[in-house]
């Protein structure tokens, strides 16, 4: 199977902090993919470089045949849009919209018609399960419902990959237990490429492969 994603020698600065160090691995096409480590170790760092929400130091970030530590912001932002999906540990819905609102606002900059978007967001909830909430707000969700929406949301563009950062980090334990379910189904039934990082050992022996953070450096690969 290809890889869909490579990462060659990157290192990242925070201030005066040293980061990540010389990271290098490759992700396959269709793979689960956690990355642990302690507190510090880097992983979210590692993991908003990926998705291109931060820039490397040095280094290069391929994802299927992008080099996106080469893209100036304007075509980054546009890669961003169009080829990868993210969630947030905090679900980052806005609350002044719908499900289907919250669901459908990636696709907003893009030319389609409004019924075209709603078309599609309700595919996406379709997808995750929400199709009953489609007009509740998201103080009106449990949090697993809220980590749903943020992942249809992140599935609207029908992405290369989807970058989870700590997907059931905000969750308890059952609902947890969901989200590692439906993340699991995604990628198996529909061969989403995803990589997630995650504190919690159980979630990240879900994945079909681990790597392991410490001090800014992989541990393994």
């Amino acid at each position: 199977m290809n890889n869909i994603v490579n990462v060659e020698n990157i290192f990242k600065k925070l201030g005066e902090v040293q980061i990540l160090k010389n990271v290098t691995f490759n992700i396959k096409q269709g793979e689960l993919l956690a990355i642990q480590g302690p507190s510090g170790s880097g992983k979210s760092t590692l993991l908003g470089l990926l998705a291109g929400l931060d820039s490397v130091d040095r280094g290069n970030i391929q994802i299927d045949s992008t080099e996106i530590s080469s893209l100036d912001e304007k075509k980054l932002s546009l890669f961003r849009r169009k080829d990868i999906g993210v969630v947030f540990q905090f679900f980052n819905l806005i609350p002044v919209l719908n499900v289907l609102e919250n669901i459908a606002l990636p696709l907003f900059p893009e030319k389609i018609d409004h019924k075209g978007i709603f078309i599609n967001a309700k595919l996406a909830a379709e997808n995750v399960g929400l199709s009953h909430r489609l007009h509740h707000y998201p103080n009106n969700l449990s949090g697993g419902e809220q980590q749903r929406v943020a992942i249809a949301r992140a599935l609207i563009n029908n992405p290369k990959v989807i970058f989870a950062d700590e997907p059931t980090g905000n969750l308890d334990s059952e609902n947890g237990k969901k989200i590692i379910s439906l993340l699991k189904a995604l990628n198996k039934e529909k061969g989403l490429t995803i990589v997630m990082v995650t504190h919690d050992n159980a979630i990240a022996l879900e994945a079909d492969r681990i790597i392991k953070l410490k001090d800014g450096e992989i541990q393994n690969a």
